[in-house]
Parts: structure tokens; sequence; C-alpha cells
């Protein structure tokens, strides 16, 4: 899960997996943006892989430490996680998961048809009683 912050607040994570990815690497990605003190959104047009990949007992105690280390960052910092899904039917798939996810990681997981339509969430939940947090524009016009 790859992250691309050049857009911060607006953090783009790629969901497809790899042969032999460097899983560290996306936690100290990740650790990079919660240190910032931020808010932020993570967008992803990518679909996490048809068959899911089995964790080992060691890639599953090294996430619960990770999670149990960063839950205040998270659940503060991490306004969502916007997944762009074009397919209807798919969205609705997403809904019973999205239950799930943010009971596990502690933000919620909302779904986008667009690119476009997720970046207008984002600034909706990066925008407070009309104000710009931490310097992002108001206008749609004025986004990336």
């Amino acid at each position: 899960m790859p992250m691309n912050s050049s857009d911060f607040p607006l953090v783009w994570m790629n969901l497809a997996q790899e042969p032999g990815h460097d899983h560290q690497k996306d936690f100290d990605e990740f650790e990079t943006n919660l240190q910032r003190g931020e808010p932020f959104v993570i967008l992803s047009d990518t679909a996490p892989p048809e068959e899911e990949h089995e964790h080992s007992p060691e890639e599953k105690k090294r996430l619960a430490l990770w999670m149990k280390k960063h839950k205040v960052e998270l659940r503060k910092l991490v306004l969502a996680m916007i997944q762009i899904e074009p397919n209807q039917a798919k969205r609705l798939g997403y809904k019973a998961f999205a239950v799930l996810f943010a009971k596990f990681w502690g933000y919620p997981l909302l779904l986008a048809a667009s690119r476009e339509e997720a970046i207008e969430m984002a600034r909706e939940l990066l925008t407070k009683d009309g104000k710009a947090v931490h310097g992002w524009p108001t206008l749609a016009s004025d986004l990336p």
C-alpha cells in the first residue's frame, strides 16, 4: 500500500499488492504523515486484490503493535479513507466492509464514484465552518 503524499493533506494510497512488496516502507510512509501532526485524508483509486493475501503471524503481530502505538494519531489525524469505485454494485458491496474497516482502523471508509467526487469529499472533510484547515483551499477551483 504505497503512499503518495505530494498533495498533502490528500494522501493517495495504492492498494494493489505486488510480489516482494516492502511493508515496512508502507509503515514508514504512514508514520511520516502522522508525524506532520496535521489532519489528512487517504484516497485510493485502486481496488484491493481479488484474492486476499494471507498474512503471516509475524505480519499480523507487527500490524497489531503498530496500530496500538499509533491508535490516538490515527483517530485524530486521519479524517477518512475515500475509496474511488465507479461501479455502483461494487460500492454497495463495500458498505458492509466499511463498518469493519472503521472499527479496525479508527477512521471511516467512504466511497466515491469518481476522482472528482472523492476530492470534493476530502475538501469538505478538511474544511471546518467554511474556513480552511491547515491552509487547505476552501474553493473547489483552488484544488489540485
